[in-house]
């Protein structure tokens, strides 16, 4: 009978030792998977200002544009939160999107290698920034879940494990398309 409550109480041990394990596991994955958006989204800031630089000799009157970039990218090294930096890529995602209607009409802007091979480079980078978030909502998602289903859930809340937050770029302002006006320029 002794040999069967120490079996139980190994196999309840084995049990918990490996619950635990799989969220730490998880919880690395999201972390993980956080890092790799935010490798992106820095090397979209650091294209950025040689963008600009090209773009601005063409387009001095989105001087606000380039402004908002700006500032966007220096709130961008003084932000830690996933949502802080969801809300700071809407933003600077929005500002890029005019930048490159406004392009459409500039023949000679659009003719310009610097302007190509930049423009090209932020559509790589937008790409991997899309599917860097898809990973990493499905991660979260994936590590969330452990934390809410039985038994896992009970392991969750002996260690303290948190919740992490999805990335939520899109808000209503994303959605909408870019407006273009033209009537400011003279």
């Amino acid at each position: 009978m002794g040999w069967i409550i120490l079996a139980i109480v190994v196999l309840i041990v084995i049990v918990i030792i490996a619950m635990y394990n799989s969220l730490v596991q998880s919880r690395i994955k999201v972390d993980n998977a956080w890092s790799q958006i935010d490798v992106q989204l820095q090397r979209r800031f650091d294209l950025i200002p040689n963008f600009i630089e090209t773009v601005k000799g063409y387009m001095s009157h989105e001087k606000e544009v380039f402004e908002k970039i700006t500032d966007l990218r220096t709130s961008w090294t003084k932000t830690n939160s996933v949502s802080q930096k969801a809300n700071l890529d809407n933003e600077l995602s929005t500002a890029l999107k005019t930048i490159m209607a406004v392009s459409e009409n500039y023949p000679d802007l659009k003719a310009n290698q610097n302007f190509s091979e930049l423009s090209e480079e932020l559509r790589n980078t937008e790409n991997k920034i899309s599917f860097s978030r898809q990973f990493y909502n499905d991660t979260v998602t994936i590590y969330n879940t452990k934390l809410e289903v039985f038994p896992s859930n009970l392991i969750a809340n002996i260690f303290k494990f948190k919740p992490r937050d999805l990335f939520e770029a899109e808000s209503d302002e994303a959605r909408k398309n870019v407006k273009v006006d033209f009537s400011s320029n003279s």
